[in-house]
């Protein structure tokens, strides 16, 4: 059963000299519950809006974008935070930190939005990406990697239904990028989430069993 189902996505962007680009347009795409797919392709594919669209944060031009049963890009904005804070776990390229706040308190933030803050939990994830000795640490304390492995404790808190990866190793060395990504698929297997990370690192691509290379289902101006 399809957990994810997209049809006739259409995002375009005003480009600098005044034209409309058309950066996502995606006829058809599904990701069924529980299972873990790696979308390939280089940098400016359109792999990180096509993830916004999916969270919610971008709203698609045109198109369905079906969660769960649920049209996200029916919903108007409050709801669909309210169901990206239920149901979508986000792993940000960029990683998104609050910087007035601790490792800890960015884990309990998140969760706030979701079932509520269980602090236990939250200090479990931060010990299982290596940070158990920098719970009080603010993300400025911390290196790019350290920060980056904050960003996927914080994704995995609520138990998402979906969790989005957006090069979620690109910042760390290849032996914490190897643990940052076993944490992410243990964790979604043992919650039964489904998993969709784009990358264009060959290591990570080949721990996939199921890739997909976004120029076979992206095809903008076509």
């Amino acid at each position: 059963m399809a957990l994810l189902e997209i049809s006739q996505l259409r995002k375009r962007f005003r480009a600098p000299d005044g034209t409309d680009q058309e950066v996502v347009r995606v006829d058809s795409f599904a990701l069924a519950a529980s299972s873990q797919v790696a979308l390939s392709g280089p940098s400016g594919t359109g792999k990180t809006t096509f993830l916004h669209l999916i969270a919610g944060i971008l709203a698609p031009d045109s198109g369905t974008i079906r969660l769960d049963g649920t049209d996200m890009a029916s919903l108007s904005e409050a709801d669909r935070d309210r169901l990206r804070a239920r149901s979508i776990g986000y792993i940000f390229q960029t990683f998104n930190l609050l910087q007035g706040f601790t490792c800890l308190e960015n884990v309990l933030m998140g969760m706030t939005f979701g079932p509520g803050a269980d602090r236990g939990r939250a200090e479990e994830l931060l010990r299982r990406v290596g940070l158990g000795d920098r719970l009080n640490h603010f993300p400025r304390q911390l290196s790019t990697g350290q920060q980056q492995r904050v960003a996927v404790a914080r994704a995995l808190a609520n138990r998402p239904k979906l969790v989005l990866a957006d090069e979620p190793t690109g910042n760390l060395d290849g032996a914490n990028g190897a643990r940052a990504l076993q944490l992410i698929r243990e964790a979604c297997t043992e919650n039964k989430a489904a998993l969709l990370l784009v990358s264009h690192d060959p290591a990570v691509l080949g721990s996939f069993d199921q890739i997909q290379n976004l120029a076979d289902i992206n095809r903008p101006n076509q």
